[in-house]
């Protein structure tokens, strides 16, 4: 939902490291893979009860998903890079509450439905992409993005936010999960009716 109005003071923050690594002749795709794997170290952390360590590894990996973006767009944003970037970003989702789940099984429940929403969000955004695409459509408030950025109430911005409380405050899963899948649910829902019309043949 912020999404939009946050990337430009953040692409200006992050023009600096972007400029140090690409002199040095590190590559966006190297950067998208490296945060992706630190990413996934927050799972075992996470089953562990570690969640310091785990917040930690979860902003490092959203650190380097909005570096590899600047760096890119410095040089010449390829598609593999644009396909990488939705790919590995929607895994890593989804292994947060996964980890959750493992370390307390009262947090199952829980974790399974925001799992559930999750495909909900993902599968809605990329079908609209994929249309989007096919009929040249671009998305006015992310211009810049590799694939029609269709927007909602839970973005990017709004989703770790919830993981940085589910970190802080674990004891707080459950009614964490359960409020933001609610919202996920809700974005799923107004992005079926946004394709409804937006791609109806009159």
């Amino acid at each position: 939902m912020i999404d939009a109005a946050l990337l430009p003071p953040l692409r200006a923050v992050l023009n600096v490291p972007a400029r140090a690594l690409l002199a040095r002749g590190v590559g966006a795709d190297q950067v998208t893979i490296a945060g992706f794997c630190i990413g996934l170290l927050a799972l075992p952390a996470l089953w562990l009860g570690s969640y310091w360590v785990a917040l930690a590894l979860i902003l490092t990996n959203r650190f380097a998903d909005g570096l590899d973006g600047v760096m890119a767009r410095k040089v010449d944003p390829t598609d593999r890079g644009a396909f990488l970037d939705i790919a590995l970003d929607f895994f890593f989702y989804a292994t947060v509450p996964l980890g959750f789940a493992l370390a307390d099984q009262g947090n199952a429940l829980a974790a399974a439905v925001l799992i559930c929403a999750f495909i909900g969000t993902g599968s809605s955004f990329l079908a609209f992409a994929v249309i989007a695409a096919k009929r040249g459509l671009q998305a006015q408030d992310y211009p810049t993005k590799g694939i029609y950025y269709l927007g909602g109430i839970t973005e990017g911005a709004e989703t770790i936010s919830v993981f940085v409380l589910m970190c802080l405050f674990p004891a707080w899963f459950v009614p964490l999960a359960l409020g933001f899948a609610m919202a996920c649910f809700f974005t799923t829902l107004l992005r079926w009716l946004q394709g409804w019309r937006a791609f109806s043949e009159q």
